[in-house]
């Protein structure tokens, strides 16, 4: 979707300003939300790109005023409620009103290091991918209401195939809860020039992980 968490290339929001010797966390608070997170997502209730759908459909002000742990926080709330596992008025009351639902697992203390490490999204392949390593490939210039993983800045444009990357979930398909729908996806070499016009540093190079339903041959 073209929201304003799409933010590569656009202007007047500043340079990137490191802060220096930056803490995990800011405030006990956002360790909770991090946990709250992690275990709600150990349910198996939604995908990892469920929860990237779901902080890109923060509206605006929200997500451009809010902290980092915070877009986690309000999407993490949204997310509770779409799913039907606590009602909006449970969130404003601070406690259940209501018996729960039963989810498929819940995360114990011994279960917390297998929480800490990502599992493999790679997917059996239905065909043989349609690009090699060296294929010039053409972006193609989607607006889709949905999510997407081909940022707005690399659609329209040429690149060159460095590597191919395997089958894995398409996200976005696995973003609505539409299941797996693997494609393969590939690491696309792009000069600066390309994505960012003349004026651009010619020495510069930009790299980009895209799935084939973004591909075209060029």
């Amino acid at each position: 979707m073209d929201g304003v968490h799409d933010m590569g290339g656009m202007h007047g929001f500043g340079k990137v300003e490191p802060e220096p010797n930056e803490p995990v966390f800011h405030a006990p608070w956002e360790g909770r939300t991090l946990a709250l997170n992690r275990a709600m997502g150990y349910t198996g209730i939604w995908t990892i790109d469920q929860t990237r759908y779901g902080i890109e459909r923060l509206p605006p002000d929200v997500y451009l005023s809010s902290s980092y742990y915070r877009k986690w926080a309000v999407r993490l709330e949204n997310l509770v409620v779409e799913l039907g596992l606590a009602g909006a008025d449970e969130i404003a009351a601070g406690h259940a009103l209501r018996p729960g639902k039963q989810l498929k697992r819940k995360l114990t203390a011994a279960e917390v290091p297998n929480t800490l490490t990502r599992g493999s999204y790679t997917r059996p392949a239905s065909a043989a991918a349609r690009f090699k390593a060296g294929d010039r490939v053409h972006t193609k210039n989607i607006h889709p209401q949905g999510h997407t993983r081909l940022p707005r800045y690399a659609r329209g444009k040429v690149g060159v195939v460095e590597v191919v990357r395997g089958c894995h979930v398409y996200p976005d398909i696995a973003a609505t809860g539409r299941g797996d729908n693997p494609q393969w996806l590939y690491t696309v070499l792009f000069d600066g020039r390309e994505l960012w016009g003349e004026n651009s540093d010619p020495t510069l190079k930009v790299s980009i992980e895209a799935f084939e339903p973004y591909l075209d041959p060029a």
